[in-house]
């Protein structure tokens, strides 16, 4: 941010942080934790970490970014735009896709909407982050296009990460169209690596997540990774003492079991299948030992109905219901329907208090919150030897670690566990301790100060300006349209002439820009070739380099992008990977550009787009790869594309992307035509862009073909008046 910029938005020099997590339940109180596999530890995680944040001396303001609900299935809290979480920290949600409640799985084609939106956020806070933290694979995409767009650095958050969750899953017989099917598993992670090559800081939870799991990725860079586990509340966790009174969640507990007093072991988590629940289940019922020493209580998140719950919630219910029933271990096992959040640490200082332990089974861990709060509650813990608990364990030395596969390393760690008194104490003393030494909050928010500092003094890139200079008309267009221009303004000379027309008697009010692959000297031919006007605005070289036209005609470029857009840009090393390539071949010098690389493409020889992007990320080269129209492939700079520059522009010039209006028709112009803008597919477009009205609304698909497709739009959104008049 500028001088002027900060001096403007009255900011005195602390850090604006922005926290995006776009998928999940998200609330500043009685988050609904287990509720479906979108609202575990990871909620929990960004809100705690955004009120931590804002206590930070180095702190002045945090916004937690997150997905608008409205929907009579869930809480009205969950369509509030804005919740306050402390002095200065807010939860801000933005509608994005469909107003009800989907899972995170179903919102790919909304991601761009969300990423505009958040634009407009900023805007009308007036200032810049200082860094953007995404959280997930999903907000990973819509944090680099921010981050990208805005110039300021990109810290990332994986919780769990595809390529490990894959590997599992196909390891356990699930098919590869099924991971798709239900996962989009390829699109997670692509995302990620994307993530990966823009993020100039990862904090991860622990070091075998650095180790092993992101050390599967091309863009793996450890320099870039840094180890901050989580932090607990230890004001809401902390040991029983004598004069505690009984909780109501204790006498919800009694009702399942014939002997109360007895320890209990203590599992809690949402009724996943990766949880493992039902592993604990059968080395309980085929351990008498185990049965004689102590209860099992399994808080497997809330239910009012079995039959209402998501597919495999259910499935991992019905079977935990058919393992209690197989044993015969009624009286035995406590499976309450209902927890609020605030019963959570009442449960743990209950297990506490009976002198159990608390295990966590699961198959992957990447972290594991749950450990740390039986930690602080004085609760020994025995735990999947998977990710986390290993880190926990050694820092707090209180438990045991087992194999989540072996029944009988589970019940051999509980009753390690619970078979010694001695050994009972010291872990449980020693787990208090630990928590408040290793998993503090205010902790957390210091290492993540520091190393946010570091990422800030060697970070470099200009920031988008908030205030651009008013040389041209664009300051006082209320509206924009921009059309691609081979094949969509072009093709139709007479529809082209009318588009022009139409669009000069909107006066002032409407701009035009027009984008393309081709270079600016050849834009400008061919424009005068066909007798189109010089447009307000020209994006040329596939996104590559932005003009401005001034009152005279005089083409100003943004210099400012093209400084943004250089960030990590190695043409040279670009020309070298793909020199072998087969099927690739280099367009004449007139074609190429300070900032794209382009190529002639032989589909029948050339490796698909998707390898060549691997191919590049494997060579250590973060690029931009555009295909167009099945015959040249552009390579551009990371930070560069149509729709970024469009998004640039709209942006500097204070232009809401509802107010931008996109047309097009070639394959590589779907990320520009998705989003918050409003769009057109004209009639000539591309195989497979008929598909895009269906992945969101704000998309015209056009009967007509060239300009005259962009005429039908632009009366559709009643931007031009019917050709009636009405």
């Amino acid at each position: 941010m500028t001088s002027e910029d900060r001096e403007a938005s009255g900011d005195e020099g602390g850090l604006y942080i922005q926290l995006i997590s776009v998928h999940g339940l998200i609330r500043g109180q009685n988050l609904e934790l287990g509720r479906d596999a979108d609202t575990g530890g990871q909620t929990l995680y960004v809100v705690e970490l955004a009120r931590a944040l804002a206590e930070h001396p180095r702190v002045d303001r945090v916004d937690l970014l997150t997905r608008q609900v409205v929907d009579a299935k869930v809480d009205d809290d969950y369509a509030e735009p804005e919740e306050p979480l402390s002095d200065g920290a807010r939860i801000v949600r933005l509608p994005c896709g469909p107003r009800r409640y989907l899972r995170k799985e179903a919102l790919w084609p909304y991601l761009g909407q969300f990423a505009d939106r958040a634009l407009q956020h900023i805007r009308e806070v007036g200032r810049l982050p200082d860094v953007v933290h995404s959280h997930y694979a999903d907000a990973g995409f819509v944090g680099g296009r921010l981050a990208d767009l805005l110039g300021v650095p990109l810290v990332h958050t994986g919780h769990s990460l595809g390529r490990d969750k894959r590997a599992r899953l196909l390891q356990r017989g699930v098919k590869e169209s099924r991971l798709e099917e239900v996962y989009n598993m390829g699109r997670r992670i692509e995302a990620e690596e994307a993530t990966l090559d823009r993020a100039s800081l990862v904090i991860a939870s622990t070091r075998q997540e650095v180790d092993e799991q992101y050390a599967a990725y091309d863009h793996y860079e450890p320099r870039r990774m840094e180890v901050i586990p989580p932090g607990v509340d230890l004001s809401r966790f902390c040991p029983p003492v004598p004069d505690d009174p009984e909780p109501t969640i204790r006498r919800t507990l009694n009702r399942f079991l014939r002997e109360p007093a007895k320890p209990i072991i203590l599992a809690m988590s949402r009724a996943d299948e990766r949880k493992n629940m039902i592993a604990l289940v059968r080395a309980y019922g085929e351990n008498r030992d185990l049965q004689e020493m102590a209860n099992l209580v399994l808080i497997a998140g809330t239910r009012d109905d079995i039959e209402e719950l998501d597919k495999g919630s259910r499935s991992v219910l019905t079977q935990l219901l058919l393992a209690i029933d197989r044993y015969d271990l009624y009286g035995k096992v406590a499976y309450p329907k209902q927890h609020r959040a605030s019963d959570v640490p009442h449960i743990y200082r209950t297990a506490a208090r009976s002198r159990g332990v608390f295990v966590n089974p699961a198959l992957t861990e990447p972290f594991g919150l749950t450990l740390i709060e039986a930690a602080a509650s004085g609760l020994p813990i025995v735990a999947t030897r998977d990710g986390g608990p290993r880190d926990i364990i050694a820092n707090c030395r209180n438990g045991a670690l087992i194999d989540p596969y072996d029944i009988d390393s589970i019940a051999d760690g509980l009753r390690q566990a619970l078979g010694n008194r001695r050994r009972w104490r010291r872990w449980s003393q020693n787990g208090v301790r630990g928590a408040h030494d290793h998993y503090s909050w205010p902790g957390h928010a210091e290492k993540y100060i520091r190393a946010v500092d570091r990422v800030l003094q060697r970070f470099a890139g200009p920031q988008a300006s908030l205030a651009p200079a008013n040389r041209s008309r664009l300051p006082t267009i209320q509206r924009l349209a921009v059309t691609e221009l081979d094949n969509t303004l072009l093709g139709d000379d007479e529809a082209a002439d009318e588009l022009v027309a139409a669009l000069r008697e909107q006066g002032e009010n409407t701009g035009l820009g027009v984008v393309t692959g081709r270079t600016l000297k050849s834009t400008r031919e061919v424009l005068a070739e066909h007798g189109i006007p010089t447009p307000d605005i020209l994006i040329t070289a596939a996104g590559a380099e932005i003009h401005y036209t001034h009152r005279g005609g005089r083409c100003v470029p943004d210099r400012s992008w093209r400084s943004h857009i250089d960030y990590r840009w190695n043409p040279k090393a670009v020309r070298e990977a793909l020199g072998k390539l087969p099927g690739l071949k280099l367009q004449p010098r007139r074609e190429q550009h300070p900032f794209k690389v382009s190529y002639f493409l032989d589909a029948e020889r050339a490796p698909a787009i998707k390898t060549i992007r691997k191919h590049l990320r494997q060579q250590g080269i973060p690029a931009t790869v555009n295909a167009a129209y099945g015959s040249y492939v552009d390579i551009l700079p990371i930070r560069a594309s149509k729709a970024q520059a469009v998004r640039w522009v709209a942006f500097k010039w204070g232009l809401d992307m509802d107010q931008v209006l996109v047309a097009g028709g070639a394959e590589d112009d779907e990320e520009m035509l998705l989003g918050d803008t409003l769009a057109i597919v004209v009639g000539s477009h591309a195989p497979g862009l008929e598909r895009l009205p269906d992945r969101r609304e704000g998309i015209y698909l056009a009967a007509g073909h060239h300009a005259r497709g962009i005429l039908e739009g632009l009366r559709y959104y009643g931007v031009l008046p019917d050709e009636g008049g009405g």
